[in-house]
């Protein structure tokens, strides 16, 4: 399993926990915004492993875009939401089917 997938396996989860209704939103706001920084900065990690493995950059380009506008109350739940399962679903792509294809 390649670094690139194992940290959209990361992300992913970490942008589910966040896209909870309410407790996601507590956490951010409680926190200062900065798990929304953090975010960013695993998505930028995350997007240049996955070029540098050749793997998709959807997921982590839409956790960057996330990232920015999370702070917006039901835009950024949505997108959080909408990020994780992107992350995951390119993060079940195999290496193996990637080769092939």
């Amino acid at each position: 399993m390649s670094l690139s997938r194992i940290m959209k396996w990361v992300t992913g989860i970490f942008e589910a926990l966040l896209g909870f209704p309410i407790l996601g939103g507590l956490y951010i706001v409680s926190n200062f915004w900065t798990p929304l920084f953090v975010m960013l900065i695993l998505h930028i990690i995350t997007l240049f492993l996955s070029k540098r493995d050749g793997a998709a950059t959807a997921g982590s380009i839409l956790g960057i875009i996330t990232s920015c506008i999370g702070w917006i109350p039901i835009v950024g739940m949505l997108m959080h939401i909408i990020t994780a399962i992107v992350l995951i679903i390119t993060g079940t792509i195999s290496d193996e089917q990637k080769r092939i294809n």
